[in-house]
């Protein structure tokens, strides 16, 4: 493949990637980031690719950059997505002071 070729697929990732987190509302986007990690994996996938077969530095240095920002928005999805669960995991009860523990209370 020629450099332009793949600068077009690496543009196209990154492209496609934007629209479709973007096109999720606000008050969804925390329960749908699951999903969306999905496709930033695919996205960085595509990019790693691209990056593997850069002959050119221009090319090679999109696709590194590329491949560095689907991480940091992977990396960010996942972190969301552990803050939206714990969430919904339940309260653990106040741990007993060592007064209580002692008079049995």
């Amino acid at each position: 493949m020629d450099g332009i070729a793949l600068l077009t697929i690496t543009v196209l990732a990154v492209f496609v990637g934007f629209e479709v987190v973007s096109k999720v509302s606000s008050t969804l986007h925390t329960p749908l980031m699951s999903g969306a990690n999905a496709i930033h994996g695919i996205i960085l996938v595509g990019a790693i690719i691209v990056a593997g077969q850069a002959h050119e530095p221009l090319v090679l240095a999109v696709a590194l950059l590329a491949v560095v920002l689907a991480t940091a928005n992977l990396v960010g999805g996942f972190v969301v997505t552990d803050r939206m669960l714990e969430m919904f995991r339940g309260r653990k009860a106040p741990a007993a002071s060592a007064d209580q523990k002692e008079t049995g209370r």
